[in-house]
């Protein structure tokens, strides 16, 4: 059971730690979503390893016949799809196994942050919502990878009682000399005004 003191590791290392492809596609992944560092990387793939194994062991119980199987294989559609990362209605165990780690990456408060338009980059959006400046359904959150649901997704906003939610912030403008990018890196994307 362990001590309830020392929490486990919820991530794993890669076991090869020189590969170059791999570290290629893990900065370009830590710079595109505005990660920390790898452990965030990690995190999000040890939690996307435990969907698909879970997928995997289901979908065998489901073709012997097994009862319980069934009923958890639909609990875990459902669990998944109010996550957002699949449909919530149709969706197969198939869907799970082809999740890859983006779909879990673009359901965290920081990405949403920036997509929604209530900053400027990636690295900007974390800024705001570890100092306060961003709440979900009312309550300020500052954990930015922090999953928000199908349901929550909406309710993502500046805080009412940040000074950033007022329109005249200066942090509200456009940097000087400096494009937005959009979720691609490439084009400028505006931001978007609360209604």
């Amino acid at each position: 059971m362990g001590d309830p003191k020392f929490s486990r590791k919820k991530y794993v290392r890669p076991a090869s730690p020189w590969e170059a492809e791999r570290i290629k596609l893990e900065n370009e992944l830590l710079k595109k979503y505005g990660l920390k560092n790898k452990k965030e990387l990690w995190r999000t793939q040890y939690v996307l390893r435990h969907y698909r194994q879970r997928a995997r062991i289901l979908q065998a119980l489901v073709r012997a016949g097994n009862k319980q199987a069934e009923k958890e294989r639909d609990e875990l559609m459902g669990k998944l799809g109010k996550m957002g990362l699949l449909p919530l209605e149709g969706a197969t165990l198939d869907d799970v196994l082809a999740l890859d780690v983006e779909a879990v990456l673009s359901r965290r408060l920081q990405t949403l942050t920036f997509v929604k338009g209530l900053s400027f980059t990636p690295r900007q959006a974390r800024q705001f919502i570890i100092h306060g400046h961003v709440s979900v359904g009312g309550r300020t959150v500052n954990v930015p990878g922090y999953q928000v649901n199908r349901e929550e997704e909406p309710t993502v906003s500046y805080d009412v009682r940040s000074p950033i939610s007022n329109d005249l912030h200066p942090v509200r403008q456009a940097p000087a000399g400096e494009k937005a990018l959009g979720a691609e890196g490439g084009e400028a994307v505006p931001p978007k005004k609360e209604e």
